[in-house]
């Protein structure tokens, strides 16, 4: 599918810490863990908020306008919102941080591998474009609370080929709403954890420009 017609067909169908390189290998038990340590005392996703987010970030269900393949998901660039699709015409929507600049990649994706406590290296492309602050993580960072790629990530795939773009979670919530990441889409680490057992493999991801908008009602 060209953009193009990425564009005339998709649109309207929705109505600073510092990072440790040590490799200790992770187990479930850690998961558990950090998922703790990560998860606001008492959570309830539609209103638990320590970060200080606008409410509109918080997790809501809200209906589609048309009907959209369940499983797959949405991100609406300019209102930085994602839309995981339901059965019934229903989605779940959640407040997102984009990436900065040009270095946001809007297309249709498909979501080849999810990992929890994933390790995270940064591209070739990040340690020429700032060698300062990548260069001296370029053997990769273990999974865990401060490592960029927070408590889950959905890895995204043109063909057979990764593109290095992930939806993610952050060690740095507060930038939820903005433009922020190297090309990433970032969630609040407790959304990205309830949302991560309902999305599969081969569900596609629609990233919209974020010069437009979706419609969805709420």
């Amino acid at each position: 599918m060209n953009r193009r017609h990425f564009l005339a067909t998709s649109l309207a169908m929705l109505s600073q810490p510092l990072f440790s390189t040590r490799t200790t290998a992770s187990t479930s038990s850690q998961w558990a863990a950090w998922d703790a340590r990560v998860t606001p005392p008492n959570f309830d996703p539609a209103t638990s908020n320590p970060w200080g987010l606008h409410p509109r970030f918080l997790p809501q269900r809200v209906q589609t306008n048309r009907a959209l393949v369940p499983g797959d998901i949405h991100v609406d660039a300019v209102a930085r919102y994602l839309y995981f699709i339901e059965d019934g015409g229903t989605a779940m929507r959640y407040g997102v941080a984009i990436a900065r600049g040009n270095l946001y990649e809007p297309g249709v994706y498909t979501i080849k591998r999810k990992a929890k406590w994933p390790r995270w290296t940064p591209t070739a492309e990040m340690i020429e474009r700032d060698p300062d602050e990548y260069a001296q993580f370029a053997d990769g960072v273990p999974g865990g609370p401060t490592n960029p790629l927070g408590s889950r990530a959905f890895y995204l795939f043109e063909g057979g080929r990764d593109t290095y773009l992930r939806i993610h979670g952050t060690p740095f919530p507060r930038s939820i709403g903005g433009r922020a990441s190297s090309g990433c889409v970032r969630m609040a680490m407790p959304h990205i954890i309830g949302l991560y057992d309902r999305v599969r493999p081969g569900f596609t991801a629609h990233l919209y420009p974020p010069e437009r908008l979706l419609t969805a009602t709420s």
